[in-house]
Formats: structure tokens, C-alpha cells, sequence
């Protein structure tokens, strides 16, 4: 078997509200309980398990997404007024990037995780 990702574990103050808020702007499945977490699971058979702690410490989560995706998705950012950057130390505000030939923004999460969405990888080429 090659090396895969199966699942990582974010640490959050509430995992009702991240998990539901990762799920609802990524438009995937409701989160569903797994002993101490709450997991959404995305497409390529990785999830990430939402796990509550007092004092999380910010991480960066990224998602490569389709174009029909990434409009949703940021639309979803938009619609809620969610403050978003072009790049991760957030000194291009209200911009998305063009790396590649594709689309990347990132926005923050309750617990100040950074998540981001892009419709090439890094290095691709474009």
C-alpha cells in the first residue's frame, strides 16, 4: 500500500461550531461523532477529526478544490463576510492569488485556524 493521509486531528474550542462551520463552507457532509471527535470527511478519504481542547494552537489546513468548487466555496465566504486573504500571511486583504494558472484565498476559522482553497498545487506549473 502507498503512503496516504488518512486523517489528522484539529484541536478547537468548540468542535460543534468548527466542524460545522469547515463543513458548511467546504459544502461536504455533516459532521458525524467518532468516540471523543466530530469527523468531516472530504473527498479523497482523508478527514479531519475535531477534537475539543481549552487552548488550541492556530494551523494551516489546505484543500485543493475544483474551479466549479472554489466559486462555491468562496462564494459561501463572501455571503457570510468572512474576512479572506490572497496569500497566508494575510498582507494581501480581500484578494484571491492566481499561483499556477489557478485560485487560491484563505480565510480564518473560529479557533483562528488558517484554511485555504486552491484549484491547482503549488509547483504545478500551471
Amino acid at each position: 500500500m502507498a503512503v496516504q493521509l488518512n486523517h489528522t486531528i484539529v484541536q478547537v474550542r468548540d468542535k460543534q461550531t468548527s466542524s460545522r462551520f469547515l463543513a458548511d463552507l467546504l459544502g461536504v457532509a455533516a459532521p458525524v461523532p467518532f468516540g471523543p471527535f466530530l469527523v468531516v470527511q472530504v473527498d479523497n478519504d482523508v478527514s479531519l477529526d475535531f477534537v475539543d481542547v481549552p487552548d488550541p494552537k492556530p494551523q494551516h489546513y489546505a484543500f485543493l478544490v475544483g474551479e466549479p468548487e472554489f466559486d462555491a466555496i468562496f462564494g459561501r465566504i463572501r455571503e457570510r463576510g468572512l474576512p479572506y486573504w490572497a496569500d497566508p500571511f494575510h498582507r494581501e486583504p480581500g484578494e484571491i492569488n492566481t499561483h499556477d494558472g489557478g485560485r487560491g484565498v484563505y480565510w480564518e476559522d473560529p479557533d483562528r485556524h488558517n484554511l485555504e482553497i486552491i484549484t491547482k498545487p503549488y509547483g504545478s506549473g500551471g
